[in-house]
């Protein structure tokens, strides 16, 4: 159908600010044009001719301009300049422009707009040119298996936008299922632009685990009906439409009694249901198993039932074990069979539904037990008897009996004892009784909370033997037979201006009451500066009076307790100065003192003795010729221990001088060097007599000095030369210096060691601030400046005596 418009507006081309008698001066012009309408549905070719536009008077020239032509919808219409014909370029979609407005114009040959124009409207035709849309193109959903017919399952939704209402009707249906129902059809309600999806009949996921569902939305317009559609998959999930049944069983069905968690059963099962789902597994459950000596459990493989022993059976109970196990599955049973279709309505279908443990399916088993030793029982298990400790040995205790559970059997039972750490038991084997071998101790370490435990044995002579096992207790009663003991018989106390206190702790091992608290009684005659504080407790405090000085004093302490048993303690108190008052301890004092200044003397002494003695060894070794010490007024006295030793053979001048071939000095000689001085004799080479240290007296210059003067006077005196003079110095002088040194370390008529210590502070004292004397080891090398021909093994020696950074232990 074509409707047509025509709208005619003369309109005066005046300016703003034109006159009234300007607008009177215009005539209206009758001009009429034709109406025109452009289908949106127009399949044809493009362009094509819409009409001509038709006026009064002849118009040399015409023009369109607005929508359609250079304003959107662009490049729609266009008008032959010289005739008015306007053709249609491309289509016009109606539901976004009903119309189109544009306005035509008259032109003169010389393309000048007359001043007349007149507005056009170009209606669009709407057409069914628009295809119904589903909001989702797929959807997917689950249901069970048992869900009853008529159920709604899903429901879609489509939309035309085609603007007219006729065009906007479509139908929803279902044009394809896959795969091809059985027992079971799907519908579809329309209400409006929905529709719900629904079934008659039985879901069998069996059957089909799935299915695939097309809806299709076709339009209900004139001409071409347009259409599309969706995708609908319905998932079935399994339900429990196939009871489980035991089709068979495997296995031993026999047990030793005494045996547990042995399996001695396979049940096998049938399920028609899909593997691993509720509907499949199997649940198994066992009737007519009072004592609870089975379990049944589910393979989840297989899903066989395992039958299991829980707890031991006994064959004198019964050697065969009969039950009834069952079985269902994980969820409830339900079915669905269809009895009758009709066309219209629901079918008639038939269904069951039963709740678990209704319909299961039972088999009998049967397990039998073979008989083995079992070992005995005592009655009972364990047994406590009390016994006061130290009475006499040989005391009956208790009685022990165990029987043996093997009823078809005739063993014998021999009792014994296990563990007896104290032997304080001893067990009749054929009768069980036990009685006390030794005195029982309560204060033993054995016993722990007065209880003294014991295993007792029960052997038969079975096959194999076996052995039951039962408990003995001894429970030991207390008497008073320990007397308090102190835990500390030595103590520390301070010197200190007040008086000073010390703990005194008792214990007694006896429980009360033959235990504490104890009375403590002191001496009487060391009352006068020594008392308790209290006399009676666990602990008391021992008070000195400020007027005992420091040493060691002995106390008779006597400690009693609750019913009068008493013991006397030597109690040793030490007195000494503390530096902590608070925690005194005067045996860390006395340690300290021992090894005082004069322990540290005599460990010098002995060195520089020890050192003298190898010195002169290696000297008198060393030589082809004997070096014999001669006859002073001091002698060597032969000894490596406390008393006169062997260790050097002393020669008297008179017999050296016989039994020696070496080369002889003259009087003269001998009386020079015994005239010397021995300080200015040894200075700078060898050690002092007093204090056992090589001199340091003199410069390198003094020494040098003072040697050159002993070689002008000696060599004034005797006429020697330098190599006699070496010779002299090694055979006479030498030895000599060494005797005198030796004789002046040792005190007429006492050992070394045998002196009295220096007390240089006692223990405690805080202003002390002594030290040991220093010890007489040389700081410097030992440098020989005579030019004497002494023998290499002498430097080496001395380098050893001497500090290591001396020059002599480098040179060496």
């Amino acid at each position: 159908m074509e409707t047509t418009h025509l709208w005619l507006f003369l309109m005066l081309c005046a300016g703003v600010h034109a006159s009234s008698s300007e607008v009177l001066k215009r005539q209206k012009r009758n001009w009429i044009i034709d109406s025109f309408s452009i289908d949106e549905g127009y399949k044809g070719v493009f362009p094509y001719v819409l009409g001509n536009v038709t006026i009064e008077k002849s118009i040399p020239y015409f023009n369109i301009h607005g929508e359609g032509v250079e304003k959107e919808p662009k490049g729609v219409l266009q008008i032959n300049k010289l005739t008015g014909e306007i053709t249609v370029h491309r289509p016009v979609d109606f539901e976004k422009y009903q119309f189109i407005k544009l306005t035509f114009q008259a032109l003169d040959r010389h393309s000048h707009v007359i001043d007349t124009e007149l507005g056009i409207e170009v209606l669009i035709i709407d057409a069914n040119d628009n295809t119904p849309t589903f909001d989702n193109e797929k959807q997917e959903i689950s249901i069970k298996e048992s869900t009853s017919q008529g159920t709604d399952l899903i429901t879609v939704r489509a939309t035309d936008n085609d603007r007219s209402k006729k065009y906007q009707l479509f139908d929803l249906q279902i044009v394809s299922v896959h795969p091809d129902p059985s027992d079971l059809e799907f519908d579809i309600n329309q209400i409006d632009l929905s529709g719900t999806i629904s079934f008659k009949g039985c879901l069998d996921h069996e059957t089909a685990e799935k299915y695939t569902i097309i809806v299709e939305a076709k339009g209900r317009g004139e001409g071409l009906q347009l259409s599309s559609s969706s995708t609908i998959t319905v998932n079935i999930n399994d339900g429990n439409n196939h009871l489980p049944v035991i089709t068979g069983q495997t296995g031993s069905g026999r047990v030793k009694e005494g045996e547990e968690n042995v399996l001695v059963k396979r049940l096998q099962v049938t399920d028609k249901d899909s593997k691993g789902t509720a509907a499949w597994r199997a649940k198994y459950q066992i009737q007519g198993d009072a004592k609870k000596n089975f379990r049944i459990t589910t393979d989840p493989e297989t899903n066989e039932g395992l039958l299991y022993v829980e707890k031991h059976l006994d064959y004198e109970d019964g050697h065969m074990q009969n039950m009834t196990i069952s079985v269902e599955n994980e969820i409830p049973y339900s079915s669905c069979k269809v009895v009758d279709r009709s066309v219209t309505g629901l079918w008639k279908v038939n269904t069951e539904t039963e709740k678990l443990g209704t319909t299961t399916h039972r088999v009998a088993v049967t397990v039998i037990v073979e008989d083995v030793n079992e070992p005995p029982i005592f009655h009972p298990l364990k047994k406590q008897v009390t016994v006061v400790e130290n009475a006499e040995a040989g005391k009956y205790l208790v009685t022990f009996t165990a029987s043996d559970p093997d009823k078809t059997g005739a063993n014998i039972i021999v009792y014994k004892k296990g563990d007896d750490p104290a032997d304080w038991v001893s067990v009749e084997p054929k009768t069980g009784k036990i009685s006390t071998t030794k005195i029982v101790d309560r204060e033993s370490a054995f016993v722990k909370n007065n209880v003294y435990t014991v295993p007792i044995f029960a052997l038969d002579n079975g096959q194999p033997a076996l052995t039951g096992t039962g408990t003995l207790e001894i429970l030991i009663a207390d008497e008073n037979d320990n007397a308090p003991s102190l835990t500390a018989s030595n103590i520390d106390m301070c010197q200190s201006d007040g008086l000073s206190l010390a703990n005194i702790t008792a214990v007694d091992p006896d429980e009360e009451p033959y235990g504490g608290p104890f009375t403590f009684r002191l001496q009487e005659e060391k009352k006068g500066n020594w008392k308790l504080d209290s006399l009676q407790g666990y602990s008391v405090n021992l008070v000195k009076e400020p007027t005992v000085p420091s040493g060691q004093y002995e106390l008779l302490l006597e400690v009693l307790d609750l019913q009068g048993q008493r013991s006397a303690h030597n109690l040793s108190v030490t007195v000494c100065n503390c530096k902590e008052p608070a925690r005194p301890n005067c045996r860390l004092r006395k340690a300290s003192s021992s090894f005082g200044g004069g322990g540290i003397g005599a460990a010098v002494v002995v060195m520089l003795l020890l050192a003298g003695v190898l010195l002169l060894a290696l000297l008198l070794s060393c030589k082809k010729k004997s070096l014999t010490i001669t006859d002073t007024e001091q002698y060597l006295m032969k000894s490596n221990i406390e008393n006169p030793g062997t260790d050097c053979k002393f020669v008297p001048n008179g017999q050296m001088e016989r039994r020696t071939s070496q080369t002889k000095i003259s009087t003269d000689q001998r009386d020079y060097f015994e005239q010397l001085p021995i300080n200015s004799m040894s200075e700078g080479h060898f050690w002092r007599s007093s204090s056992s240290r090589w001199s340091t007296g003199m410069s390198s210059r003094m020494r040098t000095s003072h040697r050159n003067s002993m070689r002008e006077t000696w060599n004034g005196r005797s006429g020697y030369s330098a190599s006699q003079e070496n010779a002299v110095f090694k055979s006479t002088m030498l030895p000599k210096v060494l005797n005198m040194m030796l004789s002046k370390l040792e005190a007429p008529g006492e050992e070394l060691g045998d002196y009295a210590p220096h007390v240089y502070a006692e223990e405690g004292d805080a202003g002390a601030d002594f030290e040991p004397d220093a010890s007489s080891i040389p700081d410097i090398s030992f440098e020989p400046d005579l030019d004497l021909d002494l023998d290499s093994n002498f430097n080496t020696l001395a380098s050893i005596c001497m500090p290591s950074g001396s020059a002599a232990h480098r040179n060496s």
